[in-house]
């Protein structure tokens, strides 16, 4: 098997895992936004997917959880549905890739590895894809609000929180894994085999038959 091949292969899995972990990070905390007023300059205010929380100067935290599913905002609900959606397919994904590898001896057959390496690059590809989508759409809507001038500038405003980065970040890392898994795969696939055993040679001796003398 290629070196090449196989150091791409483990490379891949693992900026998967940490990526996934990067994804699991984004959605479970509450810091996608973040707020703070002069008004109040010993609280902030964090939100999350799951829960909004205010934060004390001191270090203390309260977090409540949104009462209802379907009072929550577009952005939000989007975020919920494609982030769930994501760390399923990366988990799924990862699993699928395992036996694709090429230093796992479950599953021989060549052509049944790289199709399992590559199912497995393309899932952990989507999964970034699906993860980047709902974090650039908050991001986008902080950014759209915070510059609209219909609001005065006493109004406080939505900036970018901690998971906001995170979520970039797994989402990129995913999409450059899978890349790494799909040409760890194909590397694999056009490396030559090698020889089962010693070649023989063999030579050819012409062998002169000797005429038939008729008297």
């Amino acid at each position: 098997m290629d070196e090449c091949a196989r150091a791409l292969e483990l490379l891949g899995m693992l900026l998967y895992a940490g990526a996934w972990l990067c994804v699991l990070g984004a959605a479970v905390t509450p810091r996608w936004l973040s707020m703070s007023t002069s008004l109040l300059p010993v609280e902030s205010y964090e939100l999350g997917l799951w829960e909004t929380c205010v934060v004390q100067d001191t270090g203390g935290m309260e977090c409540r959880a949104y009462d209802s599913l379907l009072g929550l905002s577009p952005d939000l609900k989007l975020g919920r549905v494609l982030t769930c959606a994501s760390l399923a397919l990366g988990a799924l994904g990862f699993l699928v890739a395992i036996p694709g590898l090429s230093l796992v001896n479950g599953c021989e057959e060549d052509g049944a590895k790289r199709t399992l390496g590559t199912a497995g690059g393309l899932m952990a590809m989507l999964s970034g894809v699906l993860c980047l989508i709902p974090v650039s759409y908050v991001a986008h809507l902080a950014v759209v609000r915070f510059f609209d001038d219909t609001l005065p500038d006493v109004v406080p405003r939505w900036e970018f929180g901690d998971s906001l980065f995170c979520g970039w970040a797994g989402g990129f890392l995913l999409v450059v894994a899978g890349l790494l898994l799909v040409l760890g795969s194909r590397s694999a696939a056009r490396a030559p085999p090698l020889p089962a055993g010693p070649q023989r040679r063999y030579q050819v001796m012409n062998t002169v038959l000797p005429r038939a003398e008729y008297v």
